[in-house]
């Protein structure tokens, strides 16, 4: 098979590729994460790359514009090479570095205080105070047991499960593998009968999962992971005192395979793509384990848990379990509540008896990370009707109490994330994450004070609202001739020019058009109409809810008041909503450090209703509705209608 190497600049790494290889594919190899939403199937034209020396084939679809391909670009997930090859990733078609927010980071940040880094900090909730009994997936016990006599002559197994029960009389059913068994009489006997055993809440059953000579009891840790389909994120517990020593993120590496779980799903039927996904995922998994242990200074040996949360296909894809029937009517998933396992059967790499769960799944489109964030949010504690929503790609919602719950999944599209829009990018350094008009001119706030590379999630919002409120946009998202913004005319299509090309970190204008505002009116209406079909099958009103929680990266950054005056959230009082930041990794430590939590998050599971708006008829007719600023209907919106 004949080759070719291809050097990516500025970087200058190379990677040797067989013909036919496309240089989305060489880029991935060589480390380097270009942006695309598509899954590599030139659709989404965001993997845009300049080719500075060598010969190609490639095949754009109308994604590159007459100029940029005279300048070079081709798409990366389109082009072939037929030899050897010098190709640059400009700046825009870089995922950058990530930016995960907590209150904390969030005020820092709007005070221009806050340069992002790769560590987050743990979470401090303003909802409703959670107590959960200490109990931990997995503890340790130090024991001191009597020697074998002529009268106390039971065996070395029975003698060690005996010496257990003294200190925890409430364990009903308790086993031990044959592994532990056989290396039992020789373990005993070098310790002097003095051994730490880890013991492991499985599935209702007490498993010695391990046994070591000595006292090792102060050295036991766990590890909760939120496994989004953006981001992974992870926080490294002592499991004795309860703290968290460290937390670590990165971007889901499956971004790579499509920015959504869909395309996920079909790459996953591709030979060897359910392979590629698991992996993908594992090793960013074991990466973080690897790196927080490394900073406190533990071996791998003294992590004796982890637990996950993360949507439903993310949960498969985590498992290497095939995602396929998910997409497929009737949307059945493999599994909901997945049993403990050994964290080895999936390739996590800890203490290699250490033990693996997960929480469980409410059906294909609402996931263990939503029941984390009911579960952290405190919703099933109380009388008091609350919303949850997870303002993401699917765009989870929840309503109810303690006495019954409904969830929903809205396809919401990338919108939120950056996604889908013709400059937006994630939530990184330099994305445009604020912006106002003030005295007839735009002030525009960047991630990091950095100048201008894209817009992000919370920035659209922001821009849509600032927009519509200075008659920029009519409600139907149709750009109007103004005073404030250059608008431009391209291919048909009026766009404002937010960021002129000499502003801006890429040297060309970052601008919003005529589709990017129908993208953003089509992905918030897909949320609230989530919202007002809980409602309606539930017979209530927006005015009967109590507390408006809202998670996720999006959530902390968003402005309240541009969200509703875009018809995102429901029309009420800017103190019923709470920030919660990451509730999926919150609720996962809460189940790591008490089985009473994971009780609860497996009664949340089994109580909630899942609402499939697929095939339900009123969520297209209220849908429709919901596509104008901020609907159809003005009077459910009387603050903005004022405004307005």
């Amino acid at each position: 098979m004949e080759e070719f190497k291809i050097t990516f600049l500025p970087e200058h790494k190379s990677v040797s590729i067989d013909k036919g290889t496309d240089l989305l594919t060489a880029a991935l190899k060589t480390g380097i994460h270009i942006y695309n939403s598509c899954g590599g199937e030139g659709v989404c034209g965001r993997c845009k790359v300049i080719v500075k020396k060598g010969d190609y084939a490639t095949e754009d679809s109308g994604r590159v514009a007459d100029l940029e391909r005279e300048k070079g670009y081709v798409l990366a997930c389109r082009t072939t090479p037929k030899s050897d090859m010098e190709v640059l990733v400009p700046e825009e078609s870089l995922l950058g570095d990530l930016e995960i927010l907590t209150e904390e980071v969030k005020a820092k940040r709007l005070a221009g205080l806050y340069t992002p880094v790769e560590e987050i900090e743990e979470e401090q909730y303003s909802a409703i105070s959670k107590v959960f009994k200490h109990g931990p997936l997995s503890t340790k016990l130090f024991l001191k047991l009597p020697k074998p006599t002529i009268d106390d002559n039971c065996g070395d197994s029975d003698r060690l499960l005996r010496e257990i029960r003294k200190y925890h009389k409430e364990i009903t059913i308790m086993q031990m593998g044959l592994s532990n068994i056989k290396r039992l009489p020789q373990l005993l006997r070098d310790s002097n009968w003095e051994v730490t055993v880890t013991l492991g809440n499985r599935n209702r059953t007490t498993e010695v999962v391990l046994i070591e000579p000595g006292d090792r009891s102060n050295r036991n840790f766990g590890v909760a992971i939120d496994i989004g389909t953006t981001t992974i994120v992870a926080y490294l517990v002592d499991l004795n005192s309860q703290k968290v020593l460290g937390s670590k993120a990165s971007y889901n590496p499956q971004v790579d395979f499509g920015e959504d779980v869909i395309s996920r799903i079909i790459f996953a039927q591709h030979e060897k793509g359910l392979e590629k996904l698991h992996h993908a995922v594992i090793d960013t998994v074991n990466t973080l384990i690897g790196s927080l242990i490394k900073e406190v200074k533990l071996t791998l040996d003294d992590v004796t848990s982890v637990i996950l949360a993360g949507n439903t296909t993310m949960t498969h894809l985590v498992l290497k379990i095939d995602p396929t029937q998910i997409r497929k009517d009737p949307y059945i998933p493999a599994v909901n509540f997945m049993p403990v396992i050994r964290a080895s059967e999936v390739g996590i790499k800890i203490n290699p008896r250490g033990l693996l769960a997960c929480l469980p799944s409410i059906g294909s489109y609402v996931g263990g990370d939503i029941v984390a964030g009911v579960l952290a949010a405190g919703m099933d504690k109380t009388k008091d009707l609350s919303l949850f929503i997870d303002l993401g790609t699917n765009g989870e919602v929840v309503f109810g109490n303690k006495e019954w719950l409904m969830a929903c999944s809205t396809s919401a599209g990338p919108c939120f994330e950056g996604g889908g829009l013709k400059c937006g990018i994630r939530a990184m350094k330099g994305a445009i994450q604020n912006i106002s008009i003030k005295n007839g001119s735009l002030e525009i706030g960047t991630i990091g004070n950095l100048p201008p590379k894209g817009i992000c999630g919370s920035g659209i919002v922001d821009i849509i609202s600032e927009l519509l409120k200075n008659k920029i946009i009519d409600r139907s998202g149709k750009i109007k001739k103004n005073n404030i913004c250059e608008v431009r005319d391209s291919g048909g299509l009026k766009e404002v020019v937010l960021i002129n090309e000499k502003d801006s970190a890429t040297a060309n204008a970052i601008i919003i058009d005529e589709n990017d505002i129908k993208n953003l009116i089509h992905s918030k209406g897909a949320i609230y109409t989530g919202i007002e079909v809980l409602l309606k099958e539930t017979g209530f009103k927006k005015s009967d809810i109590k507390h408006v929680f809202i998670a996720g990266g999006l959530g902390t950054a968003l402005n309240i008041r541009s969200a509703i005056n875009i018809g995102l959230l429901p029309d009420l009082a800017e103190k019923n909503f709470v920030f919660l930041g990451n509730t999926s990794v919150s609720g996962a430590k809460m189940c790591l450090l008490s089985s009473e939590a994971m009780d609860k998050a497996e009664s949340i599971a089994n109580k909630m209703t899942y609402l499939d708006l697929s095939a339900n008829a009123s969520f297209m007719n209220n849908y429709s509705a919901a596509l104008f600023l901020p609907h159809t209907d003005i009077e459910l919106f009387p603050s903005v209608k004022k405004l307005l």
